[in-house]
């Protein structure tokens, strides 16, 4: 008989507590963990964007110039490596990737700096012919110290992409990739950081 009633007996209000908790507990680490996988899945593109802008500044580095000047007769100009100019981020105001995708048009990747005359060939993301037909979660920009005559060695660029995941205008997430000139036996080469710098990523 007494067998009989412990069978009959149901969940006390103690175990009923402490199974809700255990599921609440399970729920909000499976929540965190969804948020984290989706917010490394859009700092991907910001990773995989900078890759390839060092790559392509690689590539317009190892374009031979020479001087746009004319020649006079008889004379001879010698054949120079140029670095892209800086460029113009794109979008141009954070406020358009904060917490939301941008749509950028063709024209943003191909306009340069105003401040180095008409040659936006050399200049930021035109040089490099780097663009995105994707939305984008981030601010792409391009800076470097070359100027229009030419290269020289300590001459540095950044390729950044500055994003705000979380939308709270307040702590922006920052990938930053690094570029310099440097001489190596008198043959001047361009040299790119290994990895990217991290600031804040998830944000």
């Amino acid at each position: 008989m007494k067998i009989k009633k412990n069978l009959e007996r149901g969940f006390t209000l103690v175990e009923l507590m402490i199974v809700v908790a255990i599921v609440g507990v399970l729920a909000a680490l499976a929540i965190y963990g969804v948020r984290k996988y989706i917010a490394n899945s859009k700092t991907a593109e910001a990773k995989n964007s900078l890759g390839q802008i060092s790559k392509d500044a690689s590539s317009a580095f190892a374009r031979e110039g020479m001087d746009p000047a004319l020649l006079a007769a008889g004379t001879t100009t010698a054949v120079v490596n140029r670095l892209c100019l800086t460029g113009n981020p794109v979008p141009a105001a954070m406020a358009s990737v904060q917490g939301r995708k941008y749509q950028s048009s063709p024209v943003e990747w191909t306009t340069g700096q105003p401040t180095t005359g008409p040659n936006n060939e050399n200049e930021g993301f035109a040089c490099l012919k780097f663009s995105m037909a994707e939305p984008q979660y981030y601010q792409y920009n391009y800076v470097s110290t070359a100027t229009l005559a030419g290269v020289a060695v300590g001459t540095t660029f950044t390729a950044s992409a500055q994003g705000d995941l979380n939308g709270d205008g307040v702590v922006f997430g920052l990938y930053e990739l690094e570029g310099e000139v440097r001489d190596v036996g008198g043959q001047v080469e361009l040299f790119t950081s290994p990895n990217f710098t991290e600031t804040n990523p998830l944000d």
